[in-house]
């Protein structure tokens, strides 16, 4: 845990653009949370071996909880029902809570698991997303780390397709990683609509596309 400390505080600047954000800092991630929309515009997190490679992992439960650093902007379960009942009288495919830092990623520890069920850590996503491209960008960075360890892990959404009580539904998901071994990076962004997966290295771009989506700048740098 002390690594992933130090490696927190040695992430890089984040240049913000959003007015509305509040930084919420926890054990096993960061959230860059807009109190306008109601989700992440980014969370931050470190990947490394010991955080994911363990015997006994923890039983998922599918708890999910206000952030208690920001317990009333954050208590979102009734909008996010709100949203599925809107999208089930229109025939239109549900929402999932969709994690930034996922779960398979914090099974090691407690606290760390009970973290990332905070709807500070959530995106309102379509089911085809959360369970397709993005989830096989989870396990390709959970490889990732198994393989060389550190990993660096910036992702968010952008934009407002619908809004149901102050929760907007994103136009796009974006995901920046970079493997600290072998100096290497890989940027996805994702259109967040009810479509088929398309394969991953459909969504592929360099990290400057993500940079001027977002207006981040995703440029790790060690001591």
């Amino acid at each position: 845990m002390s690594k992933i400390l130090l490696l927190i505080i040695l992430f890089p600047t984040i240049l913000l653009s959003q007015k509305n954000c509040v930084t919420l800092t926890h054990k096993g991630y960061t959230s860059i949370y807009d109190t306008t929309i109601d989700y992440p515009v980014m969370v931050k997190w470190i990947e490394t071996k010991s955080r994911i490679d363990c015997l006994n992992k923890i039983p998922r439960k599918n708890k999910f909880n206000p952030d208690p650093f920001l317990q009333n902007q954050t208590d979102l379960k009734d909008e996010y029902e709100l949203i599925n009942k809107e999208h089930k009288e229109k025939g239109i495919p549900g929402i999932d809570r969709g994690h930034m830092c996922p779960a398979a990623d914090n099974q090691c520890n407690q606290i760390l698991l009970d973290e990332c069920f905070y709807f500070s850590n959530m995106v309102p996503q379509y089911h085809s997303l959360n369970a397709g491209d993005w989830k096989k960008v989870e396990t390709m960075t959970r490889e990732l780390s198994m393989k060389n360890d550190s990993v660096l892990i910036w992702c968010g959404s952008v934009g407002v397709s619908e809004k149901v009580n102050g929760l907007a539904v994103p136009t796009k998901c974006w995901k920046v990683i970079y493997v600290v071994k072998i100096k290497t990076y890989y940027a996805y962004i994702f259109l967040n609509n009810p479509d088929k997966p398309r394969g991953i290295n459909y969504w592929k771009v360099n990290v400057g596309e993500v940079e001027k989506l977002t207006g981040f700048k995703f440029k790790p740098t060690f001591q």
